[in-house]
């Protein structure tokens, strides 16, 4: 391990002459060697590419190939930045993506060139991988030798965007310095070595592969392997193949790989750990029962503004102990939220006054968002960083994640965490996946509605909810979706935002809950467009697809 080294440049350069496999994606391997050579050169090629005036930024349009991480390290050691490009966006929100951080060379794949037709992109160079061209321009450097003698820790290296539900997303600054610091934390908090693996499944468009995956592999020496795009029916098969033995994962990854056939040897693999978010503890078991493989839950805000670490001690269910200077706050008054209480199989029985806004009240590794002075304001009120993420916490400092402050409902004056009752709808028998959101009422500010993936009885389903403790006055779905499958996003969370903005008028089959009643009935376009009806979710194919059947198809 490099325990010295501050920056990704050095990171990179100190792999100069390393001739262990480094890196691996399908039948390539590359030695770590290789990989330093291959930084170096396209390093230099972009030195000369870029404009001296220009903002020394590259976006990178591209799967999960070993392209990638080359530019990433290239970016390094040339002291640029990379702006990851999101492949799911289309015409003028792809091109907003690429012109607001101010790339002026683009580097993608023949794949990803249907993207771009037609886009306006003015001054931006194209660069194709699997183009003949692209190895001619690499030619005259391939004698070229990393140096990172120039590089400091404050040299801007990343422009990833964060998602959000509402308007353009935000491109969050990282810098060489916090990268390399987060790979050095992420090392020796699970005692990653030169001789582990990091199998790299989630898109590196995306912080999780880069900062959690990438980076520790960069400090320890470790080999990289990569995966185009996550595959559940992939996933062991390449574990097994790359001799895997650490990964990360966000949103429904976990959830898709246990909804693969199991097998009698699930637990003959090399894997030792797997790290992210979102898995939630029932999968987490699930997953350590069928492969033999601990989850650790971690948080971190993607700008980087906050982060909460596991330790040995930590209850079921909770992301880590509060460091100093984070506290739950209520994003209403600002006063500190009271310590959760639970029953006694541990059920939330205070969450309308226990969940809050994580805030850090202390010092802060957030380094701003390009070109965006108000949404840099928003996150550091008062000269403290607001999360924007839902928590609560225990008597004993233990923080439990609750969803985003976007998720948070108000019916009828209360403040509901959407991710609180997704928890206690998750417990429903049929239920493969579970999304919970507010749809716009005029009477009573928020309705509550679910979309459930899975089979589902509106008897049974009735029945499940008076027979749950925990579940509010206010809490009961008003309006049920039901779906073969969960829409994700391209990083595999559940797409809140267009399951929001269609609401009830959806091709899928709807059933509500009138006022006053506790059973399900089919949604009908007159109940659909009368005075109890939502009041937003445009027309999508009419309101649902007439009544739905008891069972449905798990989301795999």
């Amino acid at each position: 391990m490099d325990s010295r080294a501050s920056t990704v440049a050095e990171l990179v350069a100190a792999r100069w002459g390393d001739h262990r496999p480094g890196l691996r994606c399908e039948e390539l391997v590359l030695t770590h060697h290789e990989v330093a050579a291959g930084a170096a050169a396209r390093a230099a090629l972009l030195g000369d590419l870029l404009p001296p005036t220009a903002e020394p930024h590259l976006g990178v349009l591209l799967d999960n190939t070993p392209e990638f991480p080359l530019w990433l390290g290239a970016a390094a050691l040339a002291r640029a930045a990379v702006a990851g490009v999101n492949p799911t966006r289309r015409g003028a929100e792809l091109a907003r993506d690429i012109l607001h951080t101010e790339c002026r060379v683009l580097v993608t794949e023949r794949a990803h060139l249907p993207l771009l037709t037609g886009l306006d992109l003015p001054g931006v160079r194209l660069l194709v991988t699997d183009d003949a061209e692209y190895a001619g321009l690499l030619a005259p450097y391939a004698d070229a030798r990393p140096d990172a003698s120039r590089a400091t820790p404050r040299d801007r290296l990343l422009l990833y965007f964060t998602s959000g539900s509402t308007g353009a997303p935000k491109a969050a600054l990282c810098s060489q310095g916090r990268l390399a610091a987060a790979g050095h934390a992420l090392a020796g908090q699970f005692s990653l070595g030169p001789d582990d693996v990091h199998y790299l499944c989630m898109p590196m468009f995306h912080g999780n592969a880069v900062i959690a995956g990438l980076a520790p592999a960069l400090v320890t020496g470790a080999g990289v392997a990569l995966r185009r795009r996550f595959s559940a029916s992939r996933f062991l098969p390449d574990v097994r193949r790359f001799g895997a033995t650490y990964f990360t994962y966000v949103g429904r990854a976990i959830q898709y790989v246990l909804a693969t056939e199991p097998g009698p040897d699930d637990r003959d693999n090399p894997l030792r750990l797997g790290f992210g978010t979102e898995a939630g503890a029932v999968d987490a078991a699930a997953f350590e029962r069928r492969f033999g493989v601990r989850l650790v839950e971690g948080y971190g805000s993607s700008e980087g503004g906050a982060a909460v670490q596991w330790s040995p001690g930590t209850p079921p269910g909770a992301v880590g102990r509060a460091a100093p200077g984070l506290v739950v706050l209520d994003p209403e008054t600002g006063e500190e939220c009271p310590p959760a209480r639970f029953d006694a199989v541990g059920r939330l029985l205070n969450g309308d006054e226990a969940i809050g806004e994580l805030v850090n009240q202390g010092p802060s590794p957030f380094e701003g968002y390009w070109r965006n002075p108000a949404a840099e304001a928003e996150r550091r009120r008062g000269g403290w960083y607001w999360t924007g993420d839902l928590f609560y916490r225990d008597r004993e400092g233990y923080l439990y994640f609750a969803g985003r402050t976007d998720d948070r409902l108000r019916v009828d004056g209360e403040n509901l965490a959407a991710a609180m009752i997704e928890n206690i709808l998750a417990r429903y028998e049929g239920a493969a996946a579970v999304a919970v959101y507010a749809v716009p009422d005029p009477v009573t500010g928020d309705q509550v509605m679910a979309t459930i993936a899975g089979t589902f009885d509106p008897e049974d389903f009735a029945a499940f909810l008076r027979a749950q403790p925990d579940l509010g006055t206010k809490m009961a779905p008003r309006f049920v979706r039901v779906v073969k499958r969960m829409p994700v996003t391209a990083t595999n969370k559940i797409h809140r935002a267009a399951l929001r903005r269609e609401g009830v008028r959806c091709a899928d089959p709807v059933w509500w809950r009138p006022p006053g009643e506790s059973a399900y009935r089919p949604l009908t376009r007159e109940d659909a467009e009368g005075p109890l009806a939502p009041t937003r979710g445009p027309s999508a194919g009419g309101v649902g697809g007439g009544a739905p059947t008891a069972r449905g198809e798990a989301a795999q």
